[in-house]
């Protein structure tokens, strides 16, 4: 028998270490604990499950305890906690349905995974309140889903699980309320991009409060009172908690590992903790952006899955290093794809990192494919860039093929790609797929002509603070696209008529250009800068800043 390996918390941490272990090494000794009855399940597709899109909940169960053993000869232990570790004598204590026991290692791996958060609000543990993180909480949704029949909902927190949860309670007919602390949902996203989930969660019904929190619950006769910071009170027959997450790091700092200030373990880059025969990983550890290196935590089950195939070649002699994680992720919204990729705006900001100065980002709107094929439907893309030129992060929203750009640009940085890199790409192209050029090289032109100084621009959040002393805004877009809304101030010369009226403008003022999206703009920046003119294009045009500056929490369209 070769050494023996005890893997703490299956799902995809814990049961891909273990599966993979196994193919390199047949001999070891393998114990899995799950303090639960599910080693292998598929979190992201639960929301899935209530709504009705997944009907086969046994779809869900990516691998019994019987198929484990079968397959790979692993001793899976369901419904068995590990409660301690005793490092010095190289074992840990289990709660099994029996009682305690003790089982020694040669190696452990600690794959606890984390916790939907339960903030003290009160009420909280109303009848009707739910989270959604494991299968027994899902089979608890759909029963009271399927037996109760509620008409109204309350969704808490708008990321990736109440944005779905959201969505799959309006496909079955339950009118849906969202509610979100924060000024926005989807916190990858920077509030430009997430102006465009708004819309679009909005024109569908859902009622959404942003920027307001929840006070109390208070439930009574099947319904719960939902009160919100402002005083504003939601009746609802079915609440989901999404509030956040919290690592699983208690077993790993009471046995002394180094642990960091959210309770997270701190690996090196062999996924070893602070003491030598111990390794884990997923939603637990503290790992490094891959982007500059930074310590942060990113519980996502792409990285998961690839630190499992790691951790376990590392525990059969290799040296691999997990080079970091970088937070793609993506989103079904409604009718929108939300993908994401590095950084955002945001996060640069709090990292003390100064817009213009130190990074940049472009906006762009393209149609998924050929305009003159069938079904084209606009996706707006922004990447953000340092002054090298170096991509540090991405956000897209739109309709098809949003995905598909950003894990491209997602492939990019993970090759310490440029935005000229992005001009360069060579793409698959056909009409129902895409455009000669593509959205991402769209994406990188734009890019190349704001870093060469080709084109001057300007982002929403600056237009705010123009002085009508030294700038005159132009909108160059057609007379009936004006009718349908202007920015206020604006003078309008359309594009076409714009070198025979450039009398009307105002050397001695900067002008700024706006279009629907940005193209028509470029050009008019063009024209103007090689007439002398100060100059920028806003980017995104009219439609983007439109998004922005409306406030789609008072849900109006």
């Amino acid at each position: 028998m070769g050494k023996k390996v005890l893997i703490v918390g299956g799902v995809a941490g814990g049961a891909g270490t273990a599966a993979r272990l196994r193919r390199m090494d047949e001999n070891a000794e393998i114990i899995l604990f799950e303090r639960g009855s599910y080693i292998s399940f598929a979190n992201c597709g639960l929301p899935y499950y209530v709504g009705g899109t997944i009907k086969d909940r046994s779809k869900l169960l990516l691998q019994t305890p019987e198929d484990m053993m079968a397959r790979f000869n692993i001793d899976v232990r369901i419904n068995n906690e590990v409660t301690r570790i005793d490092r010095e004598q190289k074992e840990v204590e289990v709660l099994g349905e029996k009682g305690y026991y003790k089982e020694s290692y040669d190696v452990l791996v600690l794959s606890p995974g984390s916790t939907p958060l339960t903030p003290p609000i009160p009420g909280i543990d109303s009848p009707n309140i739910f989270s959604l993180w494991t299968v027994p909480d899902v089979d608890k949704i759909k029963a009271y889903v399927d037996d109760e029949k509620p008409h109204t909902a309350v969704v808490i927190g708008g990321g990736f699980i109440g944005i779905e949860m959201a969505e799959n309670l309006y496909d079955l007919g339950i009118e849906v309320s969202l509610v979100e602390m924060l000024d926005q949902v989807m916190m990858p996203f920077d509030y430009d991009m997430a102006q465009i989930l708004h819309e679009n969660i909005v024109a569908k019904g859902v009622s959404l409060e942003l920027g307001n929190g929840v006070k109390s619950f208070d439930y009574h006769d099947g319904k719960t009172k939902v009160t919100l910071q402002d005083g504003k009170e939601l009746m609802a027959d079915l609440v989901i908690l999404s509030i956040g997450i919290r690592p699983n790091g208690e077993l790993a700092k009471e046995a002394g590992l180094t642990v960091n200030q959210r309770g997270g373990i701190v690996v090196d880059e062999c996924l070893r903790t602070s003491d030598e025969s111990i390794y884990a990983l997923g939603d637990v550890i503290q790992v490094k952006h891959y982007i500059d290196g930074e310590e942060t935590m990113i519980p996502l089950a792409g990285p998961a899955n690839r630190q499992a195939r790691i951790l376990a070649n590392n525990i059969c002699g290799a040296q691999e290093a997990y080079r970091g994680s970088q937070g793609s992720s993506v989103a079904k919204v409604f009718d929108l794809t939300a993908a994401s990729t590095g950084y955002n705006e945001k996060a640069l900001v709090a990292k003390g990192l100064e817009k213009k100065k130190d990074f940049d980002s472009v906006i762009t709107i393209s149609n998924s494919h050929a305009s003159y094929y069938p079904a084209a439907r606009p996706m707006t893309l922004k990447v953000i860039f340092d002054k090298e030129g170096k991509i540090l992060g991405a956000q897209g929203v739109g309709y098809d093929g949003v995905d598909k750009r950003i894990d491209v640009i997602a492939t990019a940085i993970r090759f310490r790609g440029t935005v000229d890199d992005l001009k360069d790409l060579e793409l698959a192209y056909a009409p129902p797929y895409s455009s000669a050029k593509d959205p991402v090289n769209m994406a990188g032109f734009v890019a190349d002509n704001v870093r060469s100084g080709v084109m001057g621009s300007i982002s929403w959040d600056d237009m705010k603070n123009l002085d009508p002393a030294t700038t005159q805004i132009l909108d160059v877009r057609g007379a009936g696209e004006r009718k349908r809304g202007k920015i206020e101030g604006s003078l309008h010369i359309p594009i076409d008529e714009l070198r025979e009226r450039l009398g009307e403008l105002d050397k001695d003022k900067e002008v700024i250009i706006y279009c629907a999206v940005g193209i028509r703009g470029y050009i008019g920046t063009r024209v103007l800068m090689q007439n002398g003119f100060r100059t920028r294009n806003l980017l995104g045009g009219y439609i983007h800043y439109r998004r922005v500056v409306k406030d789609y929490s008072l849900n109006e369209i």
